[in-house]
């Protein structure tokens, strides 16, 4: 938690102690910080967790999912790949919260809430995830021991990708063993304080640690083993989404911040930045394909947007020739009042209150479904084809399209969505996981298409012929100058050619 936040809530806390005589003691430290307690500390740290918008926005630029209107001079870091260690500062952000949750694990037990602490394990070994599918090697061991190590050393991707999953098994132990009470479960704006939805969310974040190592020769034993004991927990996977929301209410700062950053203020009135993020042609063909309009009209408004004076329609009527993708990359000729915008499954006006997402339950059916065909020895209770069907049907519920419309597409005879007409089933899996995340998960939706090499989709229109595509970011700069000794210690990163342990091709 931000220190001025820490701050106003002790002052607060203060101010509603009343008269209390207390206040005459002055044999207290006056360079003393004040702290908060681990409910508000868990609060905030999964608030700002969820709505962390740049990671989801160049992870669907990367991956093919989106690209930018014509209206907007091009960003060439976004497109050409044109790059160093000051863009896409995730970093810090993420330590930040790391350090919340941090204090919320250290603090949860003698502060009379052990309730939070298997819950915040899970949501830090979340964030370690992303950050070593970002940037590697980072440091971990070492990290969040605040001035007990100012310059941790970093460790090795793969060891922290291991002790993830014993982290994770550590948290179900804990969140079993400390049902939330009282006012405890206020704190929870995630799962509402239901323990065994926190151990479905961290098998799920095992499986999808666990099958992102799935092409690399000689792991099927280890994640085989480790898929066993999440399966043979009680809980299970999870079936519906995991997300988070305080309570956004109409005031500017705390809206949605999907809705607030590319949709409207809080007054209704459109943001300027609604005109730049634009669907690829790439994905709209890639709909069309297999009939699968019912989601385009989901997950975008027809060329011009929404209509103001019908909130959650289009201004156009919506006919397929009205859905106008940009070809990845394009710098002109796509202006935003000629493209599809970001559609009503996430921006409606005035419907400013949406949760933000923090895994789907569509990406857990296909993680499982993977899974299945992988390995098929598991004792799973599905097929690999149900688990796949079901991944359909919940990004169908969650964009708001309906069950009918998913049958539809489900019996279709169209390869990569009619399972039984699909040759390659993993590839079928893929591209259904690929559209599954578009507007809600695109660091994921780039670290498979890494790990997969598919869909394979156009090269940035922008980039020079032959441009190599990005494996991952550069260590930021104020990584740099805080911690130049075990920055310089991982040795020299080419971002078009150091890859990520997991990703071998």
């Amino acid at each position: 938690m931000k220190l001025n936040n820490i701050i106003a809530l002790a002052l607060a806390a203060s101010a509603l102690g009343g008269c209390n005589k207390n206040y005459l003691n002055i044999n207290k430290n006056p360079s003393a910080l004040p702290t908060s307690t681990p409910d508000y500390v868990f609060t905030a740290a999964s608030n700002r967790t969820a709505a962390l918008l740049g990671a989801n926005e160049i992870g669907s630029y990367w991956s093919g999912q989106w690209t930018q209107s014509s209206t907007y001079i091009l960003v060439a870091a976004n497109f050409q790949y044109v790059f160093n260690n000051t863009n896409f500062n995730f970093w810090d952000t993420w330590y930040d919260i790391l350090g919340d949750f941090q204090f919320v694990i250290n603090n949860a037990v003698d502060k009379g809430q052990p309730f939070l602490k298997g819950p915040a394990r899970v949501m830090k070994a979340q964030i370690f995830q992303n950050l070593v599918d970002l940037y590697g090697n980072v440091p971990y061991s070492d990290a969040l021991k605040g001035v007990g190590s100012l310059a941790p050393k970093f460790d090795d991707q793969k060891a922290i990708y291991e002790n993830l999953i014993v982290q994770l098994d550590s948290a179900i132990t804990e969140i079993k063993a400390n049902a939330f009470t009282g006012p405890g479960r206020g704190a929870d704006i995630v799962l509402k304080g239901v323990n065994a939805d926190w151990v479905r969310f961290a098998n799920s974040l095992k499986l999808r640690i666990l099958m992102r190592q799935s092409r690399i020769a000689g792991r099927d034993a280890y994640i085989t083993t480790e898929i066993a004991k999440a399966v043979a927990t009680t809980e299970g996977f999870i079936t519906a989404d995991v997300s988070s929301s305080p309570g956004y209410v109409a005031s500017a700062g705390k809206m949605n911040p999907f809705y607030e950053n590319w949709g409207y203020n809080a007054s209704g009135t459109i943001q300027a930045l609604a005109r730049f993020p634009r669907p690829t042609k790439f994905l709209f063909d890639a709909l069309i394909a297999t009939n699968d309009t019912f989601r385009m009209k989901r997950m975008f408004y027809a060329r011009g947007g929404e209509n103001a004076a019908t909130p959650g329609v289009s201004t156009q009527p919506e006919i397929v020739a009205n859905y106008v993708g940009v070809p990845f990359g394009a710098s002109s000729g796509y202006l935003s009042q000629n493209t599809s915008y970001i559609g009503p499954s996430i921006i409606t006006r005035n419907v400013f209150d949406k949760r933000m997402m923090l895994m789907t339950a569509a990406e857990s059916y296909f993680l499982l479904a993977e899974a299945k065909q992988r390995y098929p020895t598991l004792a799973l209770t599905g097929t690999s084809k149900s688990y796949y069907e079901s991944g359909v049907k919940a990004s169908f519920t969650l964009t708001g399209t309906s069950q009918t419309a998913a049958t539809v597409l489900l019996t279709s005879g169209k390869d990569l969505a009619d399972w039984d007409a699909s040759p390659d089933k993993l590839k079928a899996i893929w591209m259904q996981k690929w559209i599954a995340m578009v507007n809600y998960n695109g660091l994921e939706s780039w670290a498979e298409y890494r790990r997969t090499n598919f869909p394979v989709t156009p090269a940035s229109a922008s980039a020079p012929a032959g441009q190599k595509l990005p494996l991952r970011l550069f260590y930021p700069s104020s990584e740099f100058g805080s911690n130049t000794a075990n920055v310089n210690a991982q040795g020299t990163i080419d971002v078009f050619a150091t890859r990520i342990f997991w990703d071998v091709d």
